[in-house]
């Protein structure tokens, strides 16, 4: 999925609430939460998973709006395929207590092909566009239409033990040949990342056919490309599932999985998200002294990787009592002082690139600039009202990548990818 694994061991009080209410709402997806006002006030409910701290964001943004509006913040289930079910389901049915919804990065071009979610014109995409990064920007498009804000954003690094590796390498061969000589040296030698049959899978393939600058699909999203760079991916996959490399348990590893087994010294090299660091210093600190981080590998010297783009996204619903209101919400809730906050007191990289330049900045993501970097040129996952079932044929032909056969996957794929594409219906 496009948001990173939280860290079980980092949740709060308000955290393990959210959980409970998230169950809780999930048992009664089509009940209504709140009423169209209070005392006068419009309440504008926001549909959001849980994310620690967001309910101080929430109540500043309503302090400055002194009475125009209340945001009530809707807490959904923590997986993304949960929070889309209850989301399509409810809008499915037209529900007019739907307000603001927080979305995950691979949502948009569904919900604005179903007519689900408001375009951003005018002044109102003018304030999103402007310092937005284009990466997690261009998520928020369909047809060249904005319709949803980055609220944040995420790309994965290469974190690495460097007392182990001095010097990091630059593409996917180097790494596989450094974590060889640490193996013939008896040393900690895997490159852990995620390989189960699920959205990490996906993730990993599309940062390799990004990085050797092919296609899943064409730009219009209507048809399976899988072209000779989609091809190159695939093959640099094949020869990292079976370089002797990986963890035994590779292809059923997801985040969490990969990020214990390289804190319990099992690992050189870690492709994950940033949340990694945070949990490094606290659970292993003895280990933390010799992690770091660098771009994720390309797959040829000279030609920058390319990563996947993470992080989630908010739009305004069709069917809200108080539209205008709730576009005025969406600036307060992922305007830059909200995202400096939630960047430094949850975890969450900003979409915003001068935010990153602010020096409270520095201790909580000393990887800022390598992240910054990625983000200029990330790429989205592809674009596509169907992206789900996409999603969904890609894991499963992509499953185990030991067994991929690069131009008989790639022709397979091609033709899975276009029967997800033309299938009727958005509803799961």
């Amino acid at each position: 999925m496009a948001q990173p694994y939280r860290h079980p061991q980092r949740r709060t009080r308000r955290a393990r609430a959210f959980a409970a209410g998230a169950a809780l709402a999930l048992a009664a997806p089509l009940a209504a939460c709140g009423s169209s006002d209070e005392g006068g006030v419009p309440v504008l409910n926001y549909y959001q998973f849980p994310v620690e701290h967001m309910q101080n964001v929430v109540d500043t943004c309503n302090q400055q709006a002194a009475g125009k509006y209340k945001i009530d913040y809707q807490v959904l289930p923590r997986t993304a395929d949960d929070q889309r079910i209850q989301m399509v389901r409810r809008l499915a049915a037209k529900d007019s207590s739907m307000d603001i919804l927080g979305m995950d990065v691979t949502w948009t071009q569904e919900f604005a092909s179903a007519n689900w979610i408001r375009e951003f014109a005018g002044a109102d995409r003018t304030q999103v566009t402007d310092g937005t990064l284009p990466g997690p920007l261009a998520s928020g498009t369909y047809n060249d239409k904005l319709y949803a804000a980055p609220n944040n954003t995420n790309v994965q690094l290469l974190w690495y033990r460097k007392d182990l590796v001095p010097t990091p390498p630059k593409t996917w061969d180097e790494m596989i040949g450094m974590s060889r000589q640490l193996k013939q040296q008896g040393k900690p030698y895997q490159i852990l990342t995620m390989g189960a049959q699920y959205e990490g899978l996906v993730v990993l393939f599309n940062s390799l056919v990004a990085s050797a600058g092919g296609h899943v699909v064409s730009d219009d999203g209507k048809k399976a490309i899988m072209d000779a760079g989609a091809v190159k991916g695939l093959q640099e996959l094949k020869a990292f599932a079976t370089a002797g490399v990986t963890n035994a348990s590779f292809s059923n590893m997801i985040e969490d999985d990969v990020r214990h087994a390289f804190q319990n010294n099992e690992g050189a090299f870690e492709l994950n998200w940033p949340y990694v660091y945070a949990s490094m210093q606290t659970e292993n600190p003895q280990l933390a002294k010799d992690f770091a981080w660098t771009r994720y590998p390309a797959i040829d010297a000279g030609t920058p990787s390319v990563t996947t783009i993470g992080g989630s996204n908010l739009a305004v619903s069709s069917y809200s009592k108080h539209p205008d209101l709730a576009f005025d919400a969406v600036k307060c809730l992922r305007g830059p002082e909200s995202q400096k906050y939630l960047a430094v007191n949850a975890g969450q990289p900003p979409s915003i690139e001068s935010v990153y330049n602010d020096p409270d900045m520095a201790k909580a993501y000393p990887m800022r600039n390598e992240l910054l970097d990625e983000l200029k040129n990330a790429a989205p996952r592809p674009r596509t009202p169907a992206y789900q079932n996409l999603s969904t044929v890609v894991a499963a032909q992509l499953s185990p990548p030991s067994k991929i056969d690069p131009q008989k996957t790639a022709d397979s794929l091609r033709k899975a990818i276009q029967d997800a594409i033309d299938s009727k219906g958005v509803l799961p």
